[in-house]
């Protein structure tokens, strides 16, 4: 069996969204979990977020950044083409709780994990906002898709090309100053470095913080050890046992560290592909 994919577009000039079908997903995928796709019958297996699902339509949506020879060939793909294998729904999903006011705070591709936590945020009644960034203005995504579904929506750019100038981390220190309504709940997914910062924006105002740890992971099954990490004293691997987590809690440098170790073997890869 394949997957087919219906749609292909370019969100940014290096992440694209596919629309692929994939009805089992559908059926049981909820805010928070991935899948594990294959996209050649000889490539390597790698978790992806759902970053939305049709149900009565049996489709998902996957938002693919270009990092390496796998991702390279996912965003190969167009319209009519098909994913050879798409595993799931994996994971924990996000626990959606009561609160006030949600803060999700998004960077580069981790903006796919935080679009379908503010719909079930918004639907469970909480205030929602958004923090997302970019280096520059064309890669700030999703932008118009969590003005839908938020009350307000702030994008930030490195370079102050577009909203505000600066880090998704200083603009929700703002947010958190200025607010009307208390911001109880913060959720970030992104760069490991970006979501250790937000956690220590959070750390000193007891404000209850998530991190979604997708970047770390390899295989998504556990067995490959690469998502290990160390949140209150205790090793956890985010495939299985997470992959969101406290982020007070998370040992964001030693998944700095680890994170380095497979560069070289991407960066062969890649060149292979080339």
């Amino acid at each position: 069996m394949t997957y087919q994919v219906l749609d292909a577009r370019w969100l940014s000039p290096n992440v694209k969204r596919l629309r692929v079908r994939a009805p089992h997903v559908t059926h049981n995928c909820k805010p928070g979990q991935f899948v594990i796709v294959r996209a050649l019958v000889d490539g390597e297996r790698i978790p992806l977020t759902i970053a939305d699902s049709d149900r009565a339509a049996g489709t998902i949506v996957l938002i693919v950044q270009v990092v390496g020879a796998t991702t390279k060939a996912l965003c190969a793909l167009e319209a009519g083409q098909a994913i050879l294998d798409v595993a799931g729904p994996l994971g924990k999903p996000t626990e959606i709780h009561p609160v006030r006011h949600a803060v999700l705070v998004g960077g580069g591709v981790g903006t796919a994990v935080i679009y379908p936590q503010a719909k079930a945020l918004r639907d469970a009644g909480a205030r929602v906002s958004a923090v997302v960034g970019g280096r520059t203005k064309p890669f700030v995504i999703l932008e118009e898709e969590l003005g839908r579904v938020c009350d307000d929506v702030f994008p930030c750019t490195d370079d102050g090309s577009h909203g505000f100038h600066g880090f998704v981390s200083d603009r929700l220190k703002r947010l958190i100053a200025g607010a009307d309504v208390p911001v109880d709940l913060v959720l970030a997914a992104g760069p490991v470095a970006m979501m250790s910062a937000v956690a220590e924006v959070t750390r000193p105002l007891a404000i209850h913080t998530v991190a979604s740890l997708n970047p770390i992971m390899v295989d998504g099954t556990g067995m490959c050890g690469g998502c290990r990490v160390t949140c209150g004293g205790h090793v956890k691997f985010a495939c299985v046992d997470g992959p969101e987590f406290d982020a007070h809690l998370v040992d964001f440098k030693e998944l700095t560290d680890r994170l380095t170790a497979y560069r070289a073997f991407e960066n062969c890869a890649m060149e292979r592909s080339a």
